[in-house]
Order: C-alpha cells, then sequence, then structure tokens
C-alpha cells in the first residue's frame, strides 16, 4: 500500500467510509477536493478531524486528502478521524500507544437499528386502543 511516501487508511463510523491518504506537507486537509473548513462547516466537526493529528503533534508535517462517501456529516467527521489515525499507525508503529490511549484506533460500533415490520421504526410502536 506504500508507494513514494503515501499512507493509506480506511475509517469507518456509523455508515460513512473516509479512505485517507497522508503525504509529506505542510498539513492542508482537503476533503472530497473541498478544504476541510468548508466541508465541516461546524467547529467540532474539524476539531474531531484534527485529533489525531493533534494527539501526535504532526498537524503541520503532513498533507491529507480524504475522499468521503455515505452517512451524514458526523458520521463522516468520526470516518475521517479513525482514517488519519490508521494512516499515521501505517507510517509510524510507534505512534500505536499515543493513538490507543485516545480512542483513536477503535471502529465505533454503534449502528442504526434496521426497522421491524409491524412497526413504525425499530422500537416505536402504533398507539395501543384498548377499545
Amino acid at each position: 500500500m506504500q508507494t513514494s511516501d503515501i499512507f493509506q487508511g480506511t475509517g469507518r463510523r456509523k455508515r460513512a467510509v473516509a479512505r485517507v491518504k497522508l503525504t509529506l506537507g505542510q498539513g492542508v486537509i482537503t476533503v472530497n477536493k473541498k478544504t476541510v473548513d468548508d466541508y465541516f462547516p461546524r467547529a467540532s466537526w474539524v476539531q474531531i478531524v484534527r485529533q489525531p493529528l493533534d494527539v501526535t503533534q504532526s498537524l503541520s508535517r503532513f498533507n491529507v486528502d480524504v475522499k468521503c462517501e455515505g452517512g451524514g456529516v458526523s458520521g463522516q467527521a468520526g470516518a475521517v478521524r479513525h482514517g488519519i489515525a490508521r494512516a499515521l499507525l501505517e507510517m509510524d508503529e510507534s505512534l500505536r500507544e499515543p493513538l490507543r490511549r485516545n480512542g483513536l484506533l477503535t471502529r465505533d460500533p454503534r449502528e442504526k437499528e434496521s426497522k421491524k415490520y409491524g412497526r413504525k421504526r425499530a422500537r416505536k410502536r402504533f398507539q395501543f386502543s384498548k377499545r
């Protein structure tokens, strides 16, 4: 997977999938050919995306190129975070400890529960009528 200093990682969260490429550079993060601030308008989402780079003190060392699909904006932000952490781990195995300590390598397993037949949603029932 490693060709001429390109490190790749795949991140997932909810229904979102993010394919991340890390290259040596000035710290530019692009998501689907937009800057990270344009793609994620909320500051908390940008903070989530930058978390693995902050933990490893490598925010200005790498350019990050991300292709994101599926899910919503929040899920995509979590997927990008997971993908960046995996790509950093591929680059340098010694970063496993700080990334693991901050919970950045763990894939969040929470998914939407599927709808059941005879119900409105997964658990919501129709109003009960005694008579």
